[in-house]
C-alpha cells in the first residue's frame, strides 16, 4: 500500500486525471487485478494550478438535469474552476475509472489538497 503524492502546479487535467486513475486501478502495482480495487492512495496538492490548453477553459461546458422538462443546467467550466478545482478533478478522473461497484472504493482513496 503505496501513498503517491502529485503536485498539479502547471499539469494539465486531463492528462493528470488519466494518471490518477491508473493509480487507483492499481495497474502500476506488479499485484494489478482488473477485479481487485487496488491499494495505492493518491495526494494531489496545488489544485488550483492546474491548466486547460488551448480554448477549452472558455469553452467547456458542464451540464447536470433536474428530471423536469427543460432543466438543463449549465456551468462553464472558468466558473466551476474558480469556485471547486478539486471537483473538477474528482469530476475527470471518476470519468476515467470503469463504472462498475469499485470505482466508489476507488475515489475514496483519492485526497485533493487545494
Amino acid at each position: 500500500m503505496a501513498e503517491h503524492v502529485i503536485d498539479a502546479k502547471n499539469k494539465k487535467v486531463g492528462r493528470l486525471a488519466s494518471e490518477i486513475a491508473g493509480i487507483l486501478q492499481g495497474k502500476n502495482s506488479p499485484r494489478y487485478n482488473p477485479r481487485l480495487e487496488g491499494e495505492d492512495t493518491v495526494v494531489v496538492k496545488n489544485a488550483k494550478g492546474l491548466v486547460l490548453t488551448g480554448r477549452k477553459a472558455d469553452m467547456k461546458i458542464y451540464y447536470r438535469h433536474a428530471g423536469q422538462l427543460g432543466h438543463l443546467k449549465e456551468n462553464k467550466f472558468a466558473d466551476v474552476f474558480k469556485k471547486k478545482p478539486a471537483w473538477v478533478l474528482r469530476h475527470a478522473v471518476r470519468l476515467m475509472l470503469p463504472k462498475n461497484k469499485l470505482a466508489a472504493k476507488r475515489l475514496k482513496r483519492l485526497v485533493i489538497e487545494n
